[in-house]
């Protein structure tokens, strides 16, 4: 375990820590980029509740990302990332093992954590509720699970070429917290495994700010595809965060990106 504790790097933040309203922070965890605006104060923000979470082992070679987007308070943003550093031994164990085994194990292990008794007697106590989306890519593969409104894209020219841009479809009325949907009978969230494309895939995440601006300049996933694919993601997430800055966003935005240059034959069709 020290072993699998001295290759892995690590980083989380809440809004609550440092909200960043009025300014623009980029920062690197090794090839991850993150960035984040906490809205313009003039448009009336005064607080962030976004958060994020990013586990990073370049030497077994995989990236663990979850960010978050609450409301009312950054409570259960914070809650959420506490129960993953409860839980890190246990699921860093899981996602450096083969990537079949982890992806074959981790929905089951993330649902049963979020299920934990402490768990949602916590969430009963937290004033607000929180969208949640864990992104993890190992080798050529990557499993996602969503809940609530965050987004996540896949940027590559031959899905952009057919018009594919998004990873998992946005949905409304799931939270995590105060209301909760894994307090139902049947806990409801989205889930899904992609292959990734030949050649440099460029993952990026976000929370709603960036696609509910104001004049709506990335309402559509194409026009961020095509800020971020001729410039490096520090560059490109900057370009993004000063545009919605411009149109005098209130809501808070963060952005985590980075890029996977895949070597290995992937998927195509039968008669090429």
């Amino acid at each position: 375990m020290n072993d699998l504790k001295n290759t892995i790097s690590e980083y989380s933040w809440v809004g609550s820590e440092k909200s960043f309203v009025d300014i623009i922070d980029i920062m690197n965890l090794n090839q991850v980029s993150i960035g984040r605006f906490g809205g313009n104060s003039h448009a009336g923000q005064y607080k962030n509740e976004d958060g994020c979470l990013i586990w990073v082992d370049d030497h077994r070679g995989w990236e663990f990302v979850v960010i978050l987007d609450a409301h009312q308070t950054a409570e259960s943003a914070e809650i959420v990332i506490a129960q993953f550093a409860r839980r890190k031994a246990e699921i860093q164990a899981l996602l450096s093992l083969p990537y079949k085994e982890t992806i074959d194990r981790l929905e089951e292990t993330i649902v049963n954590m979020f299920q934990e008794d402490k768990f949602l007697y916590e969430c009963q106590h937290v004033k607000g509720e929180t969208a949640c989306l864990i992104l993890f890519r190992k080798d050529k593969y990557v499993w996602w699970l969503s809940i609530g409104d965050c987004i996540s894209y896949i940027f590559h020219p031959e899905l952009a070429n057919l018009g594919q841009y998004q990873l998992n479809q946005r949905q409304f009325f799931e939270w995590i917290g105060q209301v909760n949907t894994f307090e139902q009978v049947i806990p409801c969230y989205s889930s899904g495994v992609r292959e990734l494309r030949k050649g440099t895939n460029r993952m990026l995440l976000t929370t709603d700010g960036l696609v509910e601006c104001p004049n709506k300049p990335f309402s559509n996933p194409k026009d961020i595809y095509e800020v971020m694919k001729h410039q490096p993601n520090n560059e490109g997430i900057m370009s993004l965060l000063q545009t919605i800055q411009e149109n005098n966003v209130r809501d808070s935005t963060t952005i985590i990106s980075w890029d996977v240059n895949i070597t290995v034959d992937v998927s195509n069709p039968s008669d090429q």
